[in-house]
């Protein structure tokens, strides 16, 4: 397998879940993290996990820009993996143009909670979602609308509603080549979670993601996981070998 981190950047995002990219001259306060999709290729596969952030340059998607600094046409991209619905892992699904929704995949099958789907659209003072986006979503016909809480997508794919950051956040698993990669998205969005026994008020279940993250640490030192990492500003991919987390480029 490989494994690409398509690096955005980092960004500050403030009260108003409002993402503004980390310069040399920023002085915002706000939760500053990275924004970084995650590409997997496998034999049978080039998979997406998650779309980033929905920011255009000169007309372009910015994930298309990112793709194709790693080699890599949008179109290539076989199937798409969505963790969740907040904007900075959803946005980059489309655009609208004169009031046509654009799908920036229209060749991948992307999946997708419906009920996470149902979740959100019932989240309506909540700014971290995009309305506008998440009305289109049951209307494309590429995307695959999950119903269960855990099974296979193919023999390589595994997903399971993980249930903390959202109510039917999902987690997923690559097997691929003797190797294991596990995409927690923001269950585990950094490195510093495995280390940190938290439950956050600001997820939907703090507890239950904390107790997912022990579980997680356990099987990752066990069967020596590769985990990617959407949030962290340092270490996108990391491993535990010998129950030390080093560094994978």
């Amino acid at each position: 397998m490989e494994i690409i981190a398509l690096q955005e950047g980092n960004y500050i995002a403030n009260s108003q879940k409002e993402f503004q990219l980390i310069t040399e001259n920023t002085t915002e306060k706000g939760l500053k993290m990275a924004i970084q999709p995650f590409v997997v290729i496998t034999d049978n596969d080039v998979i997406l996990l998650d779309f980033g952030l929905g920011f255009m340059n000169d007309g372009v998607p910015f994930i298309h820009e990112m793709l194709r600094k790693h080699n890599i046409e949008p179109e290539q991209i076989t199937k798409v993996l969505v963790s969740h619905l907040h904007k900075d892992h959803i946005e980059g699904i489309g655009y609208f143009n004169e009031g046509s929704f654009i799908c920036n995949f229209p060749n991948a099958t992307i999946y997708i909670q419906e009920r996470e789907i149902d979740f959100a659209l019932e989240q309506i003072n909540n700014l971290s979602y995009v309305f506008e986006i998440l009305n289109e979503l049951k209307k494309l016909p590429n995307v695959e609308l999950m119903q269960y809480d855990k099974g296979t997508i193919t023999d390589e794919i595994f997903y399971e509603v993980s249930a903390g950051h959202t109510q039917y956040h999902q987690v997923f698993w690559i097997k691929a080549d003797d190797e294991i990669v596990f995409y927690g998205a923001d269950d585990l969005p950094q490195k510093i979670y495995w280390s940190m026994h938290v439950a956050y008020k600001t997820d939907f279940d703090g507890k239950r993601a904390m107790e997912s993250r022990k579980k997680w640490e356990q099987q990752a030192k066990e069967e020596n996981w590769k985990v990617l990492f959407y949030h962290d500003m340092k270490t996108p991919v990391a491993r535990f070998f010998e129950e030390k987390m080093k560094y994978v480029s």
